[in-house]
Order: C-alpha cells, then sequence, then structure tokens
C-alpha cells in the first residue's frame, strides 16, 4: 500500500506506468523494473520472443494442468494448492511475474462459453478450491491475478453489456469467492472485467474497485485491467484502476496528465496508481528465483495425478449382476471415437498451452490392457464418410465384450469469446450411443467438455458414464487408470446437469439482449434452484460415484465464535480403497428474508481403507452463514436455529442436525420511511405504540372492514401515518 508521504513521481512517469509497455509487460520507467504478466490459470503460455501487439504469437512448452472445469471436480484445496505451486515455478523458470488467474466467476447458465475456465456453480467451492490455488502458486514467489472482477459469467456482448445483479445476490453468490480469495489468500493483483456491472463499466467502477475491494476487504494490491478493457483511463484512474493492459498507449498517458492540469482528475489518485505499479515490481524483482529448473516429468506426473482425482464416475450399473467398471481384466474392450485418439483436453482462447506431452487415451488403455481395438466412429470436423464411420463403430462394439466410448464438445463448440445455444450433445455423437448401445449391453461413455452437456437422452442407453469434463495433458492416462481399476474414482460434480435447458436458472435471460444480461434467478444459483423449486435433476451438484462405498452417520454440531464445527463419521463399507468428500449444506428453516433452500457452506475429504471408519470435521464459517443487509449495508447473522445436512450431494444427503447460532443485533434506524411492522418489531417499541394504534382504527374498525387493521397498517411508513389521522378516514376507506 502506498505511503502519503512518498516522494511524488512525475505526472508523465506516473501516467506512464499505468499502462503497459507491450502485450504482456509493464514499462521500465523512473527506475521501475518491467514484469511479465501471462495467461493462464492452468498453464503458463508465455510467447516464445519478443510479445507480439495481439498476444496470439507461439508459447513456450508448459505442464497443462486440468482447467478449472476439471481440477474443481476433485473437491481437493491441497491439490489445487499443489497444482498451484507447480505453476508458480515454471512461471520463475520462464521469467513470469504475474499468472493471470484464477478465474472464480460462477456457473449462472451451463451456456457460457468460458466455463470451462471458471471453477463451479458455488462460490465456497470456487473460493475455497481458488484461495488454495492462489497461495500455492504465490508461495514460489509469483503473484496471481483474480479474475474478472466482476460480473463475467457470459461472453457475449461482454465488452460492453451490463450485468444487472440484484444487491443481495451480487453479494451474496457472485462477489463471495472474491471476497473469500482476497481476504484469505491475498492475490498480488485483481482483474477488473470487460462488462459494465450495474450499468458501470467495472474498470471505472469506484464502488467495486476502492469501497468494496479496498475499503471492506482490504485488498492491498494492484488492480489490473482485463486486456483492452479500459474505454475511460481518467474514469478509470480516479475508480481505482492501478494498471492498463496492454500497452502502450501514450495518448491515454497524456491524457491523464491533461486531466490533473485541468482538473478533471485527482492528482492523488494517479500517484497512488503508480506507486502500486512500482510496489508491485519490487515484489516481482524480490521473489525472482532465475535458477529455478522444472522437472518436467514430475510435473506431467502431477498432471495425471490431478487429473485422476477429477474424475466422475457418474453411473455405474450392473449388468449380469456386475459393474461394467472397473473393465474386466479379461474382457475384450473396443474403444470407440475421435476423442480416445485425438484428446479434447483443454479450452479455447486465451488460456490455450502448449504442452510439453499429451497422453492419448487410446495409446494409454492399450499400455495397460494390449491390443484393444478402435474405431473413430465420427469426426469432428465433417470429414469422412459419416455412415461408414458408424457403422464401423457398431461393428467393432459388438465384437467385443465391453465398448469405450468417448464422446464430448470439440475445441470449435465452446470457447472463450462466445457463449453456446445449447447443451445437446452433437446430433451425430447421439445417434452413435444409441446404435453401439443397442448392439453392446456393457457400454462405458466417456465425456469431454469444457460445459455442462444434456446427459437425459443417454442416461438410460447405457450402464456406466464417466465425466473427465477437461483434464489437461496428463487426462488420458488418468482416464485409463481409472477404467482399468488403477485408480478409484473420487471425483465430484462442481455443477448440475439438468435435465434440460429450459430448466437451469437463467433460461430465460441468459446471456441477455440490448447490452443487457439480468439475473433475474437473484440468489438461486445452481443447485439452490433446483432444490428450491423441486425441479428434477440428471445428476445433482456433488454427485460422484466410487468402486466402494460409504456410510455417512453421527452428525454433531458445535456453535462457537467461528462458526459451526460440523463432525460426522465416515466409514468405507466396500471392497476397496476409496476416497469420499462430505458435503454440509445449511438451511435456516426460519428465516426472516428469503434464503435457498440449503447451501453448501462446508466439505472435507476422506480416504479410507476398506472396513475403516474416521471422523472428519469442516468449519461452516460464520461469515458464511450471513445474509446482505441491503438497508443497513453491512453482513447479519440471524438468530435462531439452523439446519446443517451432511451428504455426499445436495440430493443424497446422510445426517442431519439443528444447531442454535448466536445472531447479530440487528437495530434499523428509525426514520419517517420506517414502516410501522418494522417499529412493532422492537418490543420496547411495540409496547410504547400499542395504545396509539386504536386511534387509528384498531379494534371494532377492522372487523368492520373485514379485516386486520393492525396487519394492514404495518406497511405504512412513520411519515405517512399523519394521511391517517385518529380524527379522519382509517386506512382503506376511499383508499385505491
Amino acid at each position: 500500500m502506498t505511503t502519503p508521504d512518498a516522494e511524488p513521481i512525475a505526472p508523465a512517469d506516473a501516467a506512464a506506468l499505468t499502462s503497459g509497455a507491450s502485450f504482456w509487460t509493464t514499462a521500465d520507467v523512473a527506475g521501475v523494473p518491467s514484469f511479465w504478466l501471462t495467461d493462464g490459470p492452468h498453464g503458463i503460455r508465455k510467447q516464445v520472443g519478443s510479445p507480439d501487439h495481439l498476444g496470439l504469437g507461439a508459447s513456450e512448452p508448459a505442464t497443462c494442468f486440468p482447467p478449472a472445469v476439471g481440477l474443481a471436480q476433485s473437491w481437493d484445496p491441497e491439490l489445487a494448492g499443489e497444482v498451484g505451486a507447480a505453476l508458480g515455478r515454471e512461471a520463475q523458470a520462464l521469467g513470469v511475474g504475474v499468472l493471470l488467474g484464477p478465474g472464480v466467476n460462477l456457473k449462472r447458465d451451463p451456456r457460457g462459453g468460458r466455463n470451462f475456465e471458471y471453477w463451479s456453480e458455488d462460490p465456497v467451492l470456487t473460493g475455497t478450491m481458488a484461495a488454495a490455488w492462489v497461495r500455492g502458486v504465490q508461495g514460489e514467489g509469483v503473484g496471481t491475478s483474480l479474475k474478472h472482477f466482476a460480473g463475467n459469467e457470459a461472453e457475449h456482448d461482454r465488452m460492453r453489456a451490463s450485468s444487472d445483479v440484484d444487491e443481495r445476490p451480487l453479494r451474496e453468490v457472485y462477489l463471495r469467492a472474491f471476497q473469500r480469495v482476497v481476504e484469505e489468500a491475498r492475490p498480488w493483483t485483481v482483474m477488473c472485467s470487460y462488462n459494465r456491472v450495474n450499468g458501470v463499466y467495472a474498470a471505472e467502477d469506484g464502488w467495486l474497485l476502492t469501497d468494496v475491494l479496498r475499503g471492506e476487504w482490504g485488498f492491498r494490491g494492484a488492480v489490473v485491467s482485463d486486456w483492452g478493457a479500459v474505454s475511460d483511463r481518467v474514469a478509470a484512474v480516479a475508480a481505482g484502476l492501478d494498471l492498463q493492459m496492454p500497452g502502450p498507449d501514450p495518448d491515454g498517458d497524456a491524457g491523464l496528465v491533461t486531466a490533473i492540469a485541468d482538473g478533471r482528475l485527482d492528482a492523488t489518485a494517479l500517484q497512488r496508481g503508480a506507486r502500486t505499479v512500482a510496489e508491485l515490481a519490487a515484489k516481482v524483482a524480490a521473489s525472482r528465483r532465475p535458477d529455478t529448473a522444472v522437472d518436467v516429468d514430475a510435473h506431467h506426473e502431477l498432471a495425471r495425478r490431478a487429473a485422476a482425482r477429477c474424475v466422475v464416475l457418474l453411473a455405474n450399473d450392473p449388468v449380469d449382476g456386475v459393474p461394467v467398471l472397473p473393465l474386466a481384466a479379461d474382457a475384450a474392450v473396443a474403444v470407440i471415437g475421435e476423442f480416445a485418439e485425438v484428446p479434447r483436453y483443454q479450452g479455447g482462447g486465451s488460456s490455450h498451452v502448449t504442452v510439453t506431452r499429451l497422453d492419448v487415451p487410446l495409446e494409454q488403455l492399450r499400455a495397460r490392457r494390449g491390443d484393444v481395438s478402435f474405431a473413430r466412429g465420427f469426426t469432428t470436423d465433417g470429414s469422412g464418410d459419416a455412415d461408414a464411420l458408424r457403422a464401423e463403430a457398431v461393428a467393432t462394439a459388438r465384437s467385443a465384450q465391453v465398448a469405450v466410448l468417448f464422446v464430448g464438445l470439440a475445441a470449435g463448440q465452446e470457447s472463450e469469446g462466445f457463449d453456446r445455444e445449447s447443451i445437446e450433445l452433437p446430433a451425430d455423437q447421439l445417434r452413435l450411443v444409441r446404435e453401439v448401445a443397442a448392439v453392446q449391453p456393457r457400454t462405458v461413455l466417456v465425456l469431454s467438455h469444457g460445459g455442462v452437456v444434456r446427459l437425459a437422452p443417454v442416461v438410460d442407453l447405457v450402464p456406466a458414464i464417466v465425466d473427465g469434463a477437461l483434464l489437461g495433458q496428463g487426462g488420458g492416462a488418468a482416464l485409463a487408470d481409472v477404467l482399468v481399476g488403477a485408480v478409484g474414482p473420487s471425483g465430484k460434480l462442481a455443477e448440475t446437469v439438468p435435465q434440460r435447458l429450459q430448466d437451469v436458472p437463467a433460461y430465460l435471460d441468459f446471456p441477455g439482449e440490448f447490452s443487457r444480461h439480468r439475473y433475474s434467478e437473484g440468489l438461486h444459483v445452481g443447485h439452490r434452484w433446483y432444490d428450491a423449486r423441486d425441479v428434477d435433476v440428471t445428476f445433482p451438484f456433488g454427485h460422484g460415484l466410487s468402486y466402494t462405498t460409504f456410510d455417512v452417520t453421527g452428525l454433531e454440531l458445535t456453535a462457537g465464535d467461528e462458526g459451526v464445527t460440523a463432525t460426522v463419521g465416515v466409514t468405507n463399507t466396500g471392497d476397496r480403497p476409496g476416497r469420499e468428500v462430505v458435503q454440509f449444506y445449511v438451511g435456516v428453516p426460519a428465516s426472516t428474508v428469503q434464503r435457498p433452500l440449503r447451501e453448501l457452506k462446508g466439505f472435507a475429504g476422506v480416504t479410507l481403507p476398506p472396513g475403516e471408519s474416521r471422523r472428519v470435521s469442516a468449519v461452516l464459517r460464520r461469515a458464511d452463514l450471513a445474509y446482505w443487509h441491503p438497508r443497513l449495508q453491512q453482513w447479519v447473522v440471524e438468530d435462531g436455529e439452523y439446519e446443517v445436512h451432511a451428504g455426499v450431494s445436495s440430493r443424497d444427503l446422510r445426517a442431519a442436525a439443528l444447531v442454535a447460532v448466536r445472531g447479530d443485533e440487528v437495530r434499523l434506524p428509525v426514520s419517517d420511511e420506517t414502516t410501522l411492522g418494522e417499529l412493532m418489531a422492537e418490543p420496547e417499541a411495540a409496547a410504547a405504540i400499542a395504545p396509539m394504534l386504536g386511534a387509528f382504527g384498531g379494534g371494532e374498525s377492522g372487523a368492520a372492514l373485514g379485516t386486520d387493521m393492525v396487519r394492514m397498517m404495518a406497511s405504512i411508513p412513520l411519515g405517512r401515518l399523519k394521511a391517517f389521522g385518529a380524527g379522519g378516514a382509517a386506512p382503506g376507506d376511499g383508499g385505491s
């Protein structure tokens, strides 16, 4: 944080420091060293040679770890921190000072084009995983850039559209993950987004960048713009932006100096921005480890191990009394689908990584099982004879004892820059699934995708479904290990799989029109929506099977100053070792405000050998139990009983208990806008004014009007009571 008595920087130098020198680098001005910022959240994308003006050049090889859509399915913060640390080491080796990530925007709709780069539909899971990732990266002396702040949940019209969000969902849902990461992990930078938030560009929003981020959350780092997000540098610097990227921007620099001279910009705002960038540059320089060496083989093994933990077993029904997975050691296996030979393992756009190597699922399965047969089945570019490819695949499946069919979305069907129009699997792949399943009852579906795909058409056709999302460069080996049983699946869905697109919370308002993204679902994002409306889903949030089974029993709750400690017993009741993730969902049955039926507030993973039991705990933070009070402009924890459920998905709840939570004292200021009902809610005030109610049409007058006059009058502001004076007409007489 800059000090007020620091020696001023010359205005021209200060302006230059607040804009980049190139696409990826900051300016070397006034003795402040330049440093590199670069993508991406799941791998380093540093361009070879000098950075170009568009950032499109080839990049150095780097390990491609599972993107956020995959890593989130591990529900393993320790693993996220381990991946972050590896990314930090690679950034050090490549001379990168700030890694642009993590992206913590929420998946309010499965069509979001950048969903592969975001973690979850839930702020607690997102914030917990992202904070661990940030600590891992920054523990290696490399900064992170928490993004995209805020409301960047759609790609459509993203550089000018306004995300229109009511105050409570903005605070309780969409800003909550940002707040957790800022307060717990202290990222070196925060990146503001392209879009407007409630009509104001994020880069020019002083409420976001200064009042909330710095004032309420205590952020002490630099605010960086998304690349090309600034339309008015004077307004942006005044709002709290420190560094505009990319650069250079000589006209904008000159404009800042002129704005100070003619009084349109306070000189201290520019000094603050320049000194914040200078402090960041000094921090990067002091943390440089130019002799850092990367063990490429070890990082690839970490990518494999991480990917294996992210694989979700969605279904594994028995055929002839035996589950299809893991694959029987003596079964003849047919592998089908283009993605088995040409895997889809990362998303498209600014985070695309040049991998150090790539595990191919078909090759990895053959390495473990010998000569498995293969048929392409379809192509994603439309080449080849579709009927012939499908016929070959069906014949290959028929001749085997089990078919492993790889389907999903191609890179051109989902990417940064545009949103999807549907969540359907491609029609040719659906037809292939139907025809393969018709001849081969033991068919395993393996999914590759960055955004949720609708599975209702296939869930009853095949006995086993494995969700790989996007798994990075080690995904091929990870999938092979899970399929053959060398690794037990333990991943959990980080977002709900709906029955149909029309069921999703934002269906009618996504992505929006006329440059407006209306967040009409309010607080009810993701699993909150489906539970509140009792809507059937294909697979619920948090779902994921194992090759073993678990009991979850004996929930105990203890309330304290930090929140509620939830402890539950977990027993491996199967015959294989395995990992279970216990999830704790909280509701407030007697809440005085609108709240979701249940919300995820904590989780804990445990690995157990067969027959072993262990008690596991999670702290359900008091801050996460609070709601935002718009009139008081503060967080409030309600007094009363909270209902806590422990389970293994949002729809598989195994134990429940109540706990009394001491609430915050809430006193609304009394003014002419205070209603009679609000005043009556205060015991002392109620006793004082009760005798007055008869003068305002209480008692028999209410009966004559066929209503409860006290309840009818409860919504009248105090300043309007004089309109219903004791000597005048009673409320309702002549009213409309």
